[in-house]
Order: C-alpha cells, then structure tokens, then sequence
C-alpha cells in the first residue's frame, strides 16, 4: 500500500484515538456524575414540630446509606426558606473513609443538636425550600439528585412572601415523605388528597425527573438504591 493510499486510514485511526482517549479523560475526571446529592427539607411549622424525631432518624438513615464522595444538606422550612441560612448542617464526603466517617459523625451531631431545640414557625414557605434546595443540587453537580421533603405539605404563606411563579426542579427526584393527615383531612380525606395532586402537578410541570410520596419510612430504602 502507497503511503498517499495510507494517509486517510491513519487520518480516521488517529481521529478514532482521540474520540476515545478525549471520553476515557472525561469519565474518569469527573466522578461526581456517579455521585449522589440529597437535600432534606424540614418542616418546623405548628404542631408538625413533634415530628422531629422521625426527621433525625431519616438524617441517620442518609448518613448510613451515603457513600465518600456524596453529598448531604439538611434544611428547615419556616415562614421563608429561600435562604442558605436556613441550612442546618451540609457536607460533601470525603473520598477517604476514615474522613467521611468523622464527617458524619460531626453531621449527625449537629442536626441533633438542632432538633432537639427546635421550635415552631409561624408559616411555611415549602416553595422557598425547593428553590433553596435545587440550587444547592445543582451546585454538586452531582449525576443523582433527590430532594426531601419532611413535611404535611400544607403551604402556608404571610400576606408579603410570594411564590406563586413557575420554579425549576429539572433532573431533580423529590420524596415527599411522613405527609401526615391533618385534623381538617380526617374530616374531609379530599383535602389530603387534593393536597398531595396538587404538589404533584407543580413539582412535575416544574420538570422534576421523579415525585413519590413515602409515609412508611421503612420503604426509603429503596429510593437510594444505586444500580
């Protein structure tokens, strides 16, 4: 074979080469797309409060189920919950055990510390937790990313707070679980009902990959199953 003859072979192997070493440098240099990014949202309005204990033993569920490298944020929902001071405790792990271990030790101490002071809001603004919570998701740049929420999900809103506009949840899962039945839902299960179709419809239209509501928490495990 003439070397002009050999020329586009070695053209289109070469090009071949590159595509391929190009994608290995991408996979390897970027191990947060295997990573997994949870933001828990707590609702500390009214009588919900008592419920805390149910909220720390879902952080230590994370905590044990999270490997080195994924990431943690617990937040509260209070009258507004656009703001990162409303992050109780967040933590990305460190990829070596033994310092991921002590990460989340530090972690688990600190929400207990929280819940068992915790006092009750006067409303409760769960749509600035979800724009608070995606932005902090995002941020990770994480390839799974779940949004928690530990809530009634009854929205209740001061005359001055608004959120009635279109929010963005793309390539977000969101759990909502322990919804509990308020007093007005045992009276009248449409509400429960409408409550959570309602939430539903919005977290969807708002592009959200996933929307699940979870009341057995012993059925979480399978929500942060890896594949």
């Amino acid at each position: 074979m003439s070397a002009l003859a050999s020329r586009p072979r070695r053209l289109l192997l070469q090009s071949v080469a590159a595509g391929l070493a190009a994608g290995l440098a991408s996979a390897c240099s970027d191990p947060r797309s295997h990573s997994q990014a949870v933001y828990m949202l707590v609702d500390t309005s009214g009588t919900y409060v008592q419920e805390a204990n149910k909220a720390q033993a879902i952080v230590s569920f994370l905590l044990g189920t999270l490997n080195p490298g994924d990431s943690l944020a617990v937040a509260r929902v209070e009258s507004r919950s656009f703001s990162e001071k409303d992050i109780v405790a967040k933590a990305t792990f460190d990829t070596r055990p033994s310092q991921a271990n002590a990460q989340k030790r530090a972690f688990r101490d600190k929400t207990d510390g929280y819940f068992k002071g915790l006092k009750g809001s006067a409303f409760t603004d769960i749509t600035g937790g979800l724009l608070q919570g995606a932005e902090y998701l995002n941020e990770t740049g994480a390839g799974s990313k779940t949004l928690v929420i530990f809530s009634d999900m009854q929205e209740e809103l001061d005359k001055v707070t608004v959120r009635n506009f279109p929010i963005d949840l793309r390539n977000i899962r969101v759990i909502a679980v322990n919804v509990v039945k308020l007093h007005t839902d045992n009276i009248d299960p449409r509400r429960y009902l409408g409550r959570i179709e309602a939430w539903e419809k919005r977290v969807l239209a708002a592009g959200a990959q996933e929307w699940r509501v979870i009341n057995d928490l012993e059925r979480l495990n399978s929500i942060f199953e890896r594949t």
